[in-house]
């Protein structure tokens, strides 16, 4: 039970900060700062990459 709670609280932690990072990408964007809502913007690949690797490590270590 302890193991699917953390998993699932890992889960919506990375997809909680990749849609964050998404808006604060647009939100730069459209107030003209556009290269930093572009570097900003690049996190998000970078955030769900790391979930994904976080939760096969989870799955494994089960």
């Amino acid at each position: 039970m302890a193991e699917t709670h953390r998993y699932r609280l890992g889960v919506t932690l990375f997809l909680f900060a990749a849609f964050a990072s998404f808006l604060l990408s647009i939100g730069l964007w459209f107030s003209d700062y556009r290269d930093e809502g572009v570097f900003v913007g690049l996190w998000v690949p970078s955030i769900l990459a790391a979930g994904a690797f976080w939760t096969t490590a989870v799955v494994r270590r089960a």
